[in-house]
């Protein structure tokens, strides 16, 4: 199989997502997408307890900005963003951490909700599903979900969904 060169096909809306408001590393409220007409971003779900699908999710990500690293007119179009699963572990301060650990040399954002509230919306706006494992005796609490990477246009539209489940 050779895949089509670059630019000569398009993806067809799939999805479509609303505009939502997390918090930043700052603590701040700031928009999800924070990308115009004309630019993409690759939107994927973790909580940094896990120990599965969450680290392999985050190395694409840190690898992909690597690679756009190398191509300034492609990285200005492309926007990475982290989003907790798990906002009442995973609040700003341990998203700055994260970020400060991965070192984006792009337009790579780590956001978090203020609680689990306010994350459903997005959750269910993007079809992904996280459901919480009770943690025995000795151990913490987890979530069970599927490993997604949304690909979502400037106005919205989610163009692809990477994923393992598939």
């Amino acid at each position: 199989f050779e895949a089509p060169p670059p630019g000569s096909y398009e993806l067809p809306a799939i999805d479509r997502v609303g505009h939502h408001e997390l918090l930043g590393v700052s603590g701040l409220t700031e928009p999800l997408l924070a990308i115009a007409p004309g630019e993409l971003a690759l939107v994927s779900f973790v909580y940094l307890s896990c120990d599965e699908a969450c680290p392999l999710s985050t190395a694409l990500l840190h690898q992909l900005d690597r690679a756009l690293a190398q191509d300034a007119k492609l990285a200005r179009r492309v926007e990475l963003v982290t989003v907790s699963f798990d906002p009442r572990r995973d609040g700003p301060q341990a998203m700055a951490e994260l970020r400060e650990r991965m070192a984006p040399k792009g337009r790579w954002r780590f956001l978090t909700a203020k609680d689990e509230a306010a994350l459903r919306p997005v959750l269910e706006d993007f079809g992904q599903d996280a459901i919480s494992i009770p943690g025995g005796k000795n151990a913490p609490d987890s979530l069970r979900h599927v490993l997604k990477v949304f690909l979502v246009d400037g106005n919205g539209a989610v163009r692809q969904i990477y994923s393992t489940g598939f």
